[in-house]
């Protein structure tokens, strides 16, 4: 961590990322493509020096000054008492009431052109400044030598007078980043936007350091917004050795009283088996004492899941209604996994919530904006962060076959499972039955039984250990020495 005295950049996520925000009197890039918030981003930067009570001045040359304060105003960015210089073709120095005058840049000498800007910085006097984009000053220079002289000596004026300045500048495919602006830049600030949707990154802070990676970026109504990648080894809670149940008994007993406070739980079988179901039953109790429960859904609406859940004896909405258990309906594609892990994350920090059910993995990936192994990185390090605070994960997993078992999880997260709980569709005498059972526990024992079991109007009813049965795991079982038995006798709370 730096000593150097920081200023806010205006949006508190880049903050995060650049390690607690902009050094004053340096220059910073920023670079991207055309419509990645780039103008946005040093709007965000004025107003908040506006905001501090400092003087701020926009030097623009693609817009308009009423278009700039007209696009501000729609996302709530008021810039009207910003000073602006306009370095258009056929356009006033400033303008408003301001007096200074400027002719074409093609119409006069390159030096000239820089002393009038450095006269109308001095005359304004700005605690920050937004340039944007840069690339307007190379116009006026008649080689690149010139132009790296220029900025400088740009750059060396603005840092005497303590003036920090964001400068855009616009990417293209067959633009070089190793340029004389990088360079010479204290610190680059990345913004991207493709099919896995808008990214930002910090290659550069020069003296401070940053948050390397990419991270969640996302344009809002209210301006920018930036959700920095979780680190779970910064975050830590103690927490008691005790068991999260279900209230369910024979389903606790599977699991030798239940599962470890602190621990991350799949719950995992094929389509319509009732994995939702059983992780409910663990809601329940978490509601019931205390835990204060939160359920992320995915793959389906708030109200669907509280009406199925009643029709199983689950109490949903007088949950609910008490502010017992919370539910968190996620639209598709609505955020990337860095926002949906900082909202778990300020979420579960608010409520205090020992217990999170996450339904389900498929519908996460699903719904979230990211490749596949960026998506499974991120939830790898969400349930990190949760059971580093001592929180109970449960996690939805859908496998696609309908019986047997090819593999313990749908992805490669097994790995980061404390607990595995299957449930699975086995074939008898001509009938589809539910049994379940426990794959790992990670802490303590389990019994090294299937159970079959079935869901009804009064909830789950789980029978006695299965010891006539082989080859439920690959699809294919059959009775072994035993004589039939009969399952599951009503349900058993």
């Amino acid at each position: 961590m730096s000593g150097l005295e920081l200023i806010a950049s205006g949006i508190p996520g880049l903050d995060d990322l650049l390690e607690g925000g902009l050094v004053p009197g340096r220059m910073y890039l920023v670079r991207g493509s055309p419509g990645t918030g780039k103008t946005l981003l040093g709007m965000e930067f004025l107003s908040s020096g506006l905001a501090a009570g400092e003087n701020v001045l926009f030097i623009h040359g693609e817009e308009a000054r009423e278009d700039i304060t007209a696009n501000a105003a729609e996302i709530g960015i008021d810039l009207t008492d910003a000073e602006f210089l306009d370095l258009g073709p056929e356009s006033d120095f400033f303008t408003g009431e301001q007096s200074y005058d400027l002719v074409n840049p093609q119409d006069v000498e390159s030096n000239q052109f820089i002393d009038d800007i450095r006269d109308a910085i001095e005359d304004v006097d700005p605690d920050r400044v937004c340039i944007d984009p840069i690339t307007q000053l190379r116009y006026v220079e008649s080689t690149d030598y010139q132009f790296r002289k220029r900025l400088i000596a740009l750059a060396r004026f603005l840092k005497d007078r303590g003036t920090t300045v964001v400068a855009t500048r616009t990417e293209y495919a067959d633009t070089s980043t190793d340029d004389d602006i990088a360079s010479l830049s204290d610190g680059i600030i990345e913004l991207r936007r493709g099919e896995n949707g808008r990214r930002i990154s910090v290659p550069k802070h020069r003296g401070v350091g940053q948050k390397d990676s990419s991270h969640g970026l996302a344009m809002r109504a209210g301006g920018l917004e930036v959700y920095p990648s979780l680190v779970p080894e910064n975050h830590s809670a103690q927490f008691d050795a005790e068991y999260v149940t279900s209230g369910v008994g024979e389903l606790d007993s599977l699991l030798d009283g239940g599962i470890e406070r602190g621990t991350a739980t799949f719950v995992s079988g094929p389509t319509g088996v009732g994995k939702t179901t059983v992780c409910t039953q663990f809601l329940e109790r978490a509601a019931e004492d205390g835990d204060n429960p939160i359920a992320y859904l995915f793959e389906e609406s708030a109200e669907t899941f509280a009406y199925r859940s009643e029709n199983f004896d689950v109490p949903v909405t007088e949950l609910r209604e008490r502010g017992d258990l919370a539910l968190e309906p996620m639209e598709p594609l609505d955020s990337s996994p860095e926002e949906f892990a900082q909202k778990v994350k300020s979420q579960v920090e608010a409520r205090d919530s020992n217990v999170v059910l996450i339904d389900g993995v498929d519908g996460y990936k699903m719904s979230l904006r990211g490749d596949e192994q960026a998506l499974v990185e991120n939830l790898h390090a969400l349930v990190r962060y949760l059971k580093n605070m001592g929180v109970t994960v449960l996690l939805v997993d859908e496998i696609d076959q309908v019986t047997g078992l090819p593999t313990p999880t749908s992805v490669n997260v097994s790995y980061v499972a404390d607990n595995i709980i299957f449930l699975s569709y086995v074939e008898l005498g001509g009938r589809l039955r539910r049994v379940m059972g426990v794959l790992k526990k990670r802490v303590g024992d389990f019994e090294h039984t299937l159970r079959e079991f079935t869901i009804s109007d009064d909830g789950i009813g789980i029978g006695e250990p299965l010891h006539g049965l082989q080859g439920v795991l690959n699809g294919a079982p059959e009775r072994v020495d035993i004589e039939d038995t009969d399952f599951a006798n009503g349900p058993r709370r």
